[in-house]
């Protein structure tokens, strides 16, 4: 017996369809029954990959007892937050002011008439264990709590309201003595403390700190900090047990702070922001052959396993995966991980040999007695180790990496414990298209290909682009996600900042063709008519249409595993005054650092991203050149720069260098012209 959630399109919310639990996905008919019927709601938050969310699912949602109480007791709903963010982050703030830390699955508990929370936390487990009490008590206290406190349940919302509010309207003042050159520097100061390597904790790739710590390296600012964190960084990532050294791509996040034990998901939109991010530290200067076969390994790897017919990006592949069809759990990291027994039997003795020199191999492993794959030291692999990397892939995939082309993905468990698959059971894919993590991705390979000069990676970031600008628009409104050719959802403020970014980054390996930068004006337009603040500044992050059902209208600043949209939008408005010699478009990016400079000054590393928009602000660089000339630059690490192609330049000019509102002296060589950009990039 299936409940409401089998008829969604959501992989995460059709997981739990067969629960005994009576759940409603998120709409109007659920809210205004809990009103009608005066029941508290239980709202659950999570995503398809999440492994402590399919813990949960498993357990406390599959009893029997809990779901009798939970469905007399309170009106259970479901959210896939990558479906809806807007309402995963007003209620991850309500977990955070409670709780003091966040993370999935999400579970609160509201009042039917308001929506506010007047509970929350994250996994519960069945039984009372780990220090937290069984769910079945949980639910039974609150259901209590609600019917006979009254006047305390009434206080506690009203405390919890007026803090999302002020979070919300970003009360404070900035320091307005600061002046942006001293702001800009103790953004780049303090985030890039927080990526300098420590001793303790998970490791997450956190892309939008290094990306600004890379970005600052320019300024030489005086600092506690080593100015190659950013470059470590890279390393890291590139060798660590994060990187599927295999088959390519990147997983989430690892476990402890060497990078050796992944948390083994891997997100559309890590994989995306880290491929750019390591082409950028190739075009600085830091030309490390192990970021170039990251870059490559990874962008294979999207083209195999995570690219769709039509040319888009699936969003997420799960961490668990099953050893047999006959086992009733999958297990995490069995799609990814050796024992030592099979290198033995897969590998020769020589390969073996140099593998453990190159590589964490050891018999007693890194992971559960398995083992990860972690390089030893950066270079270029050797053809022994490649070879051996190869026979894994093979035994890992039942095929070569060059005739494996497509390997089509598990959509389900089902499908994955059924197929006949040559190798080892896959992990299962989320299939659904998401507008932001597709930009994401499209960024990458736009800026791998101009950085590596490979045109393959623009014609698949062309092809993703193409899809998104011919299927997303339902009566000429931009659209967040699609389902085997349906889109929904109405976008989000991430979904058109990424999105315009994505056509700016393709234009900017494409200076010649204003085909991208065409559209990105058109979609600009309806971004800031549906989603801009006229009152505070800045986009909230859902369109004035769609926020009904919200208790407040929140605009994101603070960076996550995805930059903040505010920090990215602010970014694009700069590139398109300087594109378009437009300068409402510098108007709208000033209002936008107003309306956050009292965050950026009191709480600099909750937001890097708009640091790095600040950075465009006072640094923006427009080159105006041959195409030829053009193609030269693009590769180069010209953060702050756009590039316009002319027909006709002074005569024996190279090309003209403008800096925000002033143009310099014609360039009248190759030198001077560098010399120009690069000053005038340093301005801060």
């Amino acid at each position: 017996m299936t409940n409401r959630l089998a008829k969604t399109k959501s992989l995460y919310l059709r997981k739990h369809a067969e629960n005994p639990i009576d759940w409603w996905p998120w709409c109007d008919e659920a809210l205004a029954t809990a009103k009608a019927q005066d029941k508290p709601i239980f709202l659950s938050i999570g995503y398809s990959s999440c492994h402590w969310c399919t813990v949960m699912e498993g357990e406390a949602f599959s009893d029997q007892a809990i779901a009798d109480y939970m469905n007399a007791n309170f009106l259970p709903i479901k959210v896939d937050r990558e479906e809806r963010p807007d309402i995963d982050s007003i209620y991850m703030q309500a977990l955070q002011m409670m709780t003091g830390q966040g993370g999935w699955p999400l579970n609160a508990f509201l009042s039917p008439e308001d929506l506010v929370p007047f509970f929350a936390g994250t996994y519960f487990p069945l039984e009372p264990k780990y220090n937290r009490p069984g769910f079945l008590q949980v639910l039974q206290a609150l259901r209590n709590y609600y019917d006979t406190e009254k006047d305390d349940l009434r206080e506690r919302k009203a405390v919890i309201v007026e803090s999302l509010l002020t979070s919300a309207v970003l009360q404070g003042e900035a320091n307005q003595e600061a002046q942006e050159g001293e702001l800009l520097q103790k953004g780049w100061e303090t985030n890039t403390g927080v990526i300098t390597p420590n001793q303790y904790g998970n490791s997450f790739p956190m892309i939008p700190y290094a990306e600004l710590a890379l970005r600052g390296t320019r300024f030489n600012f005086p600092s506690r900090y080593d100015g190659k964190v950013s470059t470590q960084r890279g390393l890291d990532l590139a060798l660590g047990g994060i990187y599927d050294h295999v088959a390519g791509g990147f997983h989430r996040y690892t476990v402890d702070p060497t990078w050796t034990v992944p948390h083994f998901e891997k997100m559309l939109y890590d994989n995306g922001q880290i491929v750019e991010y390591l082409a950028n530290l190739w075009s600085a200067g830091v030309e490390e052959p192990a970021f170039k076969r990251a870059v490559a390994g990874t962008i294979a790897w999207l083209q195999r396993e995570m690219t769709a017919p039509e040319g888009y990006f699936y969003a997420a592949q799960d961490a668990d995966s099953f050893t047999t069809p006959e086992e009733q759990e999958p297990e995490e990291g069995a799609f990814y991980v050796w024992s030592y027994a099979e290198l033995e039997q897969l590998l020769t003795t020589a390969e073996l040999t140099e593998l453990q020199q190159q590589f964490t191999v050891t018999p007693k492993g890194n992971f559960e007695g398995k083992i990860v794959l972690q390089r030893r030291q950066p270079g270029i692999l050797s053809a022994t180790v490649e070879s051996a990397l190869g026979k894994l892939f093979v035994a890992r995939y039942g095929s070569t990496a060059d005739a494996l082309d497509i390997f089509a993905p598990a959509r389900d468990n089902q499908e994955a414990k059924s197929a006949n698959w040559p190798g080892r059971i896959p992990s299962v894919t989320d299939t659904k298209m998401i507008v932001a993590w597709n930009s994401l991705m499209i960024s990458g390979l736009a800026r791998a290909a101009a950085v590596f000069s490979e045109s393959l990676y623009l014609d698949i970031a062309a092809k993703a682009a193409n899809f998104i600008l011919e299927h997303q628009f339902i009566d000429g409104r931009f659209h967040r996600l699609n389902y085997q050719g349906e889109a929904t959802v109405l976008a989000q403020s991430e979904d058109y900042a990424l999105f315009i970014k994505a056509l700016l980054d393709l234009q900017a390996a494409q200076p010649e063709n204003r085909f991208w930068l065409e559209k990105a004006i058109a979609l600009q337009q309806q971004f800031d008519e549906f989603l801009w603040s006229v009152e505070l500044g800045g986009y909230f992050n859902t369109a004035s249409d769609a926020s009904q059902d919200l208790i407040v209208r929140e605009r994101s600043y603070a960076d996550n595993a995805t930059p903040s949209a505010n920090g990215v939008a602010i970014a694009n408005l700069v590139r398109l005054s300087l594109l378009t010699d437009d300068l409402h478009y510098l108007d709208l990016a000033e209002a936008g650092l107003k309306a956050f400079k009292s965050i950026m000054s009191s709480a600099p590393q909750a937001c890097p991203s708009l640091f790095t928009a600040l950075d465009w602000y006072r640094n923006s660089t427009l080159i105006r050149s041959t195409t030829e000339q053009i193609n030269t630059l693009i590769g180069q690490y010209l953060p702050t720069t756009a590039f316009s192609v002319v027909a006709n330049l002074p005569d024996n000019s190279v090309g003209l260098v403008c800096q925000g509102l002033k143009c310099l002296p014609s360039a009248n060589t190759v030198e001077m012209l560098l010399q120009q950009v690069q000053q005038s990039q340093n301005r801060a």
